[in-house]
């Protein structure tokens, strides 16, 4: 049984282009984050690799952590990417090994830009407030971005609007006639929906671009499935408009962009394009090369896994194994 022939069968909405699979439910899974965050993993699944060049979705809490440290992620590497962290409560702040240190705050948008290699840390400060939600996206980079310097932008001032019972936040990309101060180096959109009524509401589409939306809170309905937190829906390409209904108050996050075709070898934190290279990584990790120093983290750095004992193997954005 191939992969397509594993995903239950799809009702093709009208208006939706040949290309588009219909839209396919896909369950996340829980993982450990540090001592004390359990994340539910939406991106990469075994069905879908990607959304564009979304290449990892974590969505963490609503978790109280009025009486815990929150989260604790000591100092470790990053390649061939960019981490895009955004919060609907608590703080979380910053470090990395450019010096940046800053805190994320619900409304605002931490993008890091690993390049050739960056390291970082993540902790929710020592006072801080009882609850934490949130969630941590990967971007792939492409060539020759992957290859480039690193950087950080934090982003406090967001384009916002409100169109009847739809209020949108634009985080990356372009959408609606905005578009976001975030540097990204594909053609890309992500953005925070929040439904204020029941009825029905539309967003227009890019028919060249591939979408996924998942519930941050709340309940929603999208070409009659429905869906809440710990599932990704994929909605395919050749859209025109997105219309939803929603439970009044709930959060979305609707994530696209053009499908992404080179082939990507992820593992640990680092992205890259062949066995060689994310080896090389972990080795210039392991010595203390290529990645800096966190400084000022409380935390030793976080040594890497060991290798699989068979070969990392590339794979393209549904999943196939390449070479």
């Amino acid at each position: 049984m191939d992969r397509t022939e594993s995903l239950p069968a799809q009702t093709v909405p009208p208006g939706v282009g040949p290309t588009d699979p219909g839209s396919v439910l896909l369950p996340g899974h829980d993982v450990p984050l540090g001592r004390y965050t359990t994340v539910r993993r939406l991106l990469p699944q075994r069905q879908r690799r990607m959304v564009g060049a979304w290449c990892f979705v974590d969505h963490f809490g609503p978790d109280d952590v009025a009486e815990r440290p929150g989260m604790e992620v000591p100092p470790h590497p990053h390649t061939g990417l960019q981490t895009v962290t955004w919060l609907l409560d608590g703080e979380i702040l910053h470090r990395d090994s450019l010096g940046n240190v800053q805190p994320i705050r619900p409304g605002q948008l931490n993008v890091m830009t690993s390049g050739h290699g960056i390291a970082h840390s993540e902790r929710s400060p020592v006072v801080h407030p009882p609850v934490m939600h949130g969630v941590q996206l990967w971007v792939a980079l492409p060539d020759p971005a992957r290859a480039g310097a690193a950087d950080f932008a934090h982003h406090a001032d967001l384009p916002g609007w409100r169109d009847g019972d739809l209020e949108v936040m634009l985080l990356v990309g372009e959408l609606g006639g905005e578009r976001s101060p975030a540097v990204v180096h594909t053609p890309l959109v992500g953005a925070q929906l929040e439904v204020r009524g029941s009825a029905p509401v539309s967003l227009p589409l890019r028919r060249d671009f591939e979408y996924g939306l998942l519930a941050m809170s709340g309940s929603a309905e999208v070409d009659g499935v429905p869906f809440a937190p710990g599932a990704l829906l994929y909605l395919g390409t050749g859209r025109d408009a997105l219309t939803l209904r929603a439970a009044p108050g709930s959060r979305l996050l609707l994530l696209g962009g053009t499908p992404f075709e080179e082939p990507l070898v992820m593992w640990w934190n680092f992205v890259g394009r062949s066995h060689e290279e994310v080896v090389a990584a972990r080795e210039d990790w392991m010595a203390g090369r290529r990645f800096g120093t966190v400084a000022d983290d409380p935390a030793p750095p976080l040594p890497a896994p060991a290798l699989p004992s068979t070969r990392l193997k590339a794979r393209d954005r549904h999943g196939g194994l390449l070479g």
